[in-house]
């Protein structure tokens, strides 16, 4: 859905202990090293009883002591062959936080074998485990090392890169010790956490803190981006962590330790476990998960867009753009329409809708109520499967005195050459911005030379003279709604800039 830069202050980083990496710092001694709602079917044998809440101080003896047998370390090999070798060495950067700028990887001129490092869990008697996609999902050998250093090999049993959730099975014979899986849902801003995992290859490691936030979106990878929906928390996580469970003080599973922010200091995030029990049936039975797709990009209503399109409220998503011969386009969705409920449930935000529409199956009918001018509407819309990896020439343009020179930008029509230079797709009609002035509206709006300006407010634009009438028609102090088109993401969206 809404594709967003990497911010170059914030170095994300995966928890993952990756091949090489591990094995430099083990080396080198240095001590460092690389809202879903909960699903029905979820594995049956989860027979831990929780604790009872503490009536005191927290024993996080007692809860470590519960909690330890239940948790793993995974270790992992694969081959990196040589042609990949640069592509990999490109992948460590994240983790120069770590080592600093230009670590030599080894022998690129023949194949190296890659070790990793991470943790998981077990939810069931019968050796199932929990961990991050990221931590298996090249790997070609997978071992894991339980409490009682029993070593064990395991196999994949379903990943989902979009959530970073992999379910594993271990060759042996149980009953092993699973840990209860809570509800991320009811959990606070404050409760006490524990984190336990085999962070820097240090097993059975454990921190405790508290949930820090909810809801928090990282941008790690476009694959997660829109299922993004982190718990932070200052429990310590540490490369090697990715996998390990985030437990309350009822020795309940709310989270899955899975990212680090380098840059900061006890900033750690983890997948909710309503998440996870939400696609470990689909994983379990069919290795993957399918989930229903609509074809639109979304975007939260802000204030500006709530006044622009003059809403009641700033409930619902706000459909930018619409992926052609898509679900939404076959249904006549539209940009600029607001979808504030699927199936008679009331849509809060972008998040809301992506579970929703996620949580459906490829070929199913559901019904978007849909504000668009101002009236309420419904669409039926069957949903697809989403993807796994949306006149005369006006000299007088930019003069002090126009409309246009307020807000700051000089346009023109688009032309062959115009189309060939920016790489502007046939269907795209508009006029092109060439100049923007700086600290003006425009430019603090984030408009570009070289966006497409295809529609003012309600009107569509084809010529420079259909521009200046729409603008010249928006009174002082009122939004603006543009819809532009940028060819170097090749994304359309609404830019809202209030007129002088």
């Amino acid at each position: 859905m809404n594709t967003t830069k990497r911010q170059t202050m914030l170095s994300m980083s995966v928890v993952a202990v990756g091949a090489t990496v591990l094995g430099m710092v083990l080396a080198g001694g240095l001590g460092l090293t690389p809202s879903g709602t909960a699903a029905k079917g979820a594995p049956a044998a989860l027979v831990s009883a929780p604790l009872a809440p503490p009536a005191g101080y927290p024993d996080f003896a007692t809860l470590a002591e519960r909690v330890n047998p239940a948790v793993v370390s995974v270790y992992t090999e694969d081959v990196i062959k040589p042609q990949d070798m640069r592509r990999f060495h490109q992948d460590m950067d994240p983790f120069e936080f770590f080592f600093g700028p230009g670590t030599p990887h080894p022998d690129m001129r023949r194949q190296q074998k890659r070790t990793g490092a991470g943790s998981g869990f077990f939810i069931s008697t019968d050796g199932l485990i929990v961990t991050n996609n990221h931590v298996v999902e090249s790997a070609e050998k997978i071992k894991v090392r339980l409490a009682d250093n029993t070593e064990l090999s395991a196999k994949v049993a379903g990943r989902d890169p979009a959530t970073d959730v992999a379910l594993i099975r271990v060759d042996g014979k149980g009953p092993f010790t699973p840990l209860s899986l809570g509800d991320s849902d009811t959990l606070r801003v404050g409760e006490w956490v524990m984190a336990v995992g085999n962070p820097l290859a240090m097993e059975h490691t454990v921190t405790v803190g508290v949930v820090s936030a909810k809801g928090r979106a990282l941008g790690l990878s476009e694959a997660t981006r829109s299922f993004e929906n982190f718990i932070q928390t200052d429990a310590a996580i540490n490369l090697g962590n990715s996998g390990g469970p985030l437990v309350n003080l009822r020795g309940e599973v709310v989270g899955m330790n899975t990212a680090i922010n380098a840059a900061g200091q006890n900033l750690g995030f983890a997948v909710p476990v309503n998440t996870i029990k939400a696609v470990v049936p689909q994983l379990k039975d069919k290795g993957k998960v399918v989930r229903g797709f609509l074809g639109v990009t979304i975007t939260n209503v802000d204030q500006k867009a709530q006044e622009s399109f003059k809403l009641s409220s700033r409930d619902g998503a706000l459909v930018e753009s619409v992926s052609k011969g898509g679900p939404a386009d076959k249904a006549n969705i539209k940009a600029g329409d607001v979808i504030v409920a699927v199936g008679r449930v009331p849509v809060k935000e972008t998040r809301a809708l992506i579970d929703r529409v996620s949580a459906g199956s490829p070929g199913q009918k559901v019904d978007l109520e849909v504000v668009r001018d101002g009236g309420h509407q419904t669409i039926q819309v069957v949903l697809g499967e989403r993807p796994t990896a949306e006149g005369e020439e006006d000299t007088s343009a930019a003069k002090e005195d126009t409309p246009s020179s307020k807000l700051g930008i000089e346009v023109e029509d688009l032309s062959v050459r115009s189309r060939r230079q920016l790489e502007i797709p046939k269907e795209v009609d508009g006029v092109v911005i060439t100049d923007v002035t700086e600290l003006s509206p425009a430019d603090e709006a984030g408009l570009r030379s070289g966006d497409v300006i295809m529609r003012v407010n309600s009107r569509e634009i084809s010529s420079q003279q259909d521009f200046h009438e729409a603008i010249a028609g928006v009174r002082s102090g009122s939004m603006v709604r543009l819809y532009v088109y940028r060819a170097q993401s090749d994304q359309k969206s609404f830019v809202f800039v209030r007129m002088p």
